[in-house]
């Protein structure tokens, strides 16, 4: 699994969990970390993908992660740099929710 994969099947486990129940809290929280922080640096200055386009690719995309999918990872793979603050959210959030029985996933660190 790429970096951009893992953010982005993070995302969208997250954005499951938060439709689930409140006994997905801790993964809904760990959600609200990483988007925040992919939202922050998608705003960050420069064009291209940054930006508008990038956040509603982001929004989007927690909404529907099936159809939206293709794109956020041309978002991702374009904007923001895959930084230890984004790729430690995203392995959170994977750990927490396979914690709670629902995805593994194997995520190698850099």
């Amino acid at each position: 699994m790429t970096e951009v994969e893992l953010v982005a099947t993070a995302l969208a486990t997250g954005a499951a969990a938060g439709l689930t129940g409140t006994s997905r809290g801790v993964v809904h929280d760990l959600h609200a970390v990483l988007r925040e922080t992919v939202r922050r640096r998608l705003s960050e200055g420069g064009g291209g993908v940054r930006g508008g386009y990038g956040l509603r690719v982001l929004h989007a995309y927690e909404t529907d992660p099936d159809v939206w999918r293709t794109r956020l990872l041309g978002v991702l793979a374009r904007g923001p740099e895959m930084d230890e603050e984004i790729l430690g959210a995203a392995r959170a959030v994977l750990r927490a929710d396979r914690r709670a029985g629902h995805v593994v996933v194997d995520a190698v660190g850099p």
